[in-house]
């Protein structure tokens, strides 16, 4: 999926941005929302009013604080897709476009927090990865992770995707901790996302085997 940015300087000086704990989102993934609180439906019709980027991030800690703090690190999505249903929630597509720091959260705005996005980091998130991945033993121990957990999949259509599309679905639909979840978020490039998806499916795997032990 092309993004329809060429460059991160075309992207915006100012940022809202969502926090949810957990959630993923990567460049060219596509992240389904469902938006029912009042400030969030206040972002998002502000967003589809202008250029319908929305910045989805996680806390950096648990906390029921209104304002938690933040990863530095999120990743600006644009809404691609959207209805609003009859209770007043709105079911919203978000395609991953280029990860961003944050360099210093704005004032609220009807609710919302925003940020000023610092794309220099990511500077090559708006074009396709193509880096080398070892995507034989990624399948295997991702259909081993699967068997664990009870999960299903479509294997004749994840051994089909390209590299990138498979990283990038994996890292974002697999129930990985939230700590687990940004460092994916944060690998450098999609080689090093793939290793490090590696090395957390074998932790899983090797974690889930030493319960199912019996105990003496």
């Amino acid at each position: 999926m092309p993004s329809r940015y060429l460059a991160t300087g075309e992207l915006p000086g100012e940022l809202p941005v969502f926090p949810l704990t957990g959630a993923l989102l990567l460049p060219r993934g596509r992240l389904p929302l469902n938006i029912f609180e009042k400030r969030y439906l206040a972002m998002f019709d502000d967003a589809l009013g202008g250029d319908r980027l929305i910045g989805m991030i996680q806390p950096s800690a648990q906390t029921n604080a209104p304002s938690p703090a933040l990863f530095s690190v999120g990743c600006a999505g644009r809404i691609t897709a959207f209805s609003e249903t009859g209770d007043g929630r709105y079911t919203v597509a978000l395609d991953g476009v280029a990860r961003f720091g944050v360099t210093e959260e704005l004032p609220l705005q009807r609710g919302y927090r925003r940020v000023i996005p610092d794309w220099t980091r990511f500077p090559t998130d708006v074009t396709e990865d193509t880096g080398a991945i070892d995507r034989h033993r990624l399948i295997e121990l991702l259909q081993a992770y699967f068997r664990q957990q009870s999960l299903s999949a479509n294997w004749d259509a994840i051994g089909q995707a390209p590299d990138e599309r498979l990283v990038t679905s994996l890292a974002m639909i697999c129930p990985f901790q939230p700590p687990e979840k940004q460092a994916l978020l944060e690998a450098g490039c999609l080689s090093e996302r793939a290793r490090l998806m590696i090395s957390l499916l074998e932790i899983a795997i090797a974690g889930h085997s030493e319960d199912d032990r019996p105990r003496h």
